[in-house]
């Protein structure tokens, strides 16, 4: 990132303890070969990509997204049917993307939005409000500062040096906080911060930390909220880093299955060229 760019968090005491206590468990569950095996397993995939999808609206069940994983039909919208076509995909593909590779960010929504917008995998070109219910809580920058500001992004996530697990939900927030596309921001932060922890403990790539974000979604839209009012990411971290705490948890508790992975066949979407879309567009705060 440009070198005048300031991280927009500070470190505090309950944040080095929630890494260290979380390192420390990641260390344990690293150590027990079968239940990382098991972390490949589907239906943690099948948990990650239900989760995601019905913090914004999608109201198909676990079983329906397991039918469409093994290519069965369900009665559901087709665009609903797609979205979790896309997100099934996207987790399957998203260990040979690299974090701060912006080609990749882009070929990431390309491959969450295809047949759901006009232009997938392009930025946005209109202005953007994220809104809760009837009220807009945060007008996005504007569209023609996104790409410079996505490339400052980008940038720090390759030099950083802090902990992934606090980088991790800083840009989780900031891209929430930038708003770089016309849909889907918020599914693509959840599923590159994943991505982000996955490069420092492969076991994160089947972790379904969505599954803890979906069960508490008021808070992490607060969280999101405290933060931008505080102007700084602290807030996010301290929650994003409770809900990977809580995932970890219940992994321990519950132990792993020692299958190994059930990939998917999803079928990907169409690719889009960029189009312009102007004008102000309002999506929800998710």
């Amino acid at each position: 990132m440009a070198p005048t760019y300031n991280t927009p968090y500070s470190t505090t005491s309950e944040m080095l303890a929630q890494v260290a206590e979380i390192a420390e468990q990641v260390g344990r569950l690293s150590a027990m070969r079968g239940k990382v095996a098991g972390l490949r397993h589907r239906s943690n995939r099948t948990r990650a990509v239900h989760a995601t999808l019905a913090i914004e609206g999608n109201r198909l069940s676990p079983d329906q997204v397991t039918a469409i994983l093994d290519g069965k039909r369900v009665l559901a919208s087709p665009r609903e049917v797609q979205e979790v076509r896309n997100a099934l995909l996207a987790y399957d593909r998203f260990t040979g993307w690299m974090p701060h590779r912006e080609q990749d960010l882009l070929e990431a929504h390309r491959t969450l939005m295809a047949a759901l917008v006009d232009a997938p995998g392009c930025y946005r070109a209109g202005g953007v409000g994220v809104m809760a219910g009837d009220m807009v809580v945060h007008m996005a920058p504007p569209a023609h500062r996104v790409p410079s500001l996505m490339a400052d992004l980008l940038s720090w996530l390759e030099r950083v040096q802090d902990h992934p697990l606090i980088t991790s939900s800083v840009f989780h927030y900031e891209l929430e906080f930038i708003h770089p596309f016309a849909d889907g921001n918020g599914r693509i932060g959840r599923l590159w911060q994943t991505l982000i922890l996955s490069r420092w403990r492969a076991l994160f790539a089947d972790l379904p930390v969505e599954t803890l974000v979906h069960a508490h979604q008021d808070a992490y839209y607060q969280a999101i909220a405290d933060s931008t009012e505080a102007a700084s990411a602290t807030p996010f971290i301290l929650f994003m880093l409770t809900m990977i705490r809580a995932a970890l948890d219940e992994l321990e508790a519950t132990g792993a299955d020692s299958d190994g992975a059930d990939r998917s066949d999803a079928i990907a979407g169409p690719r889009s060229n960029c189009q312009p879309n102007p004008g102000p567009n309002k999506t929800p705060n998710k």
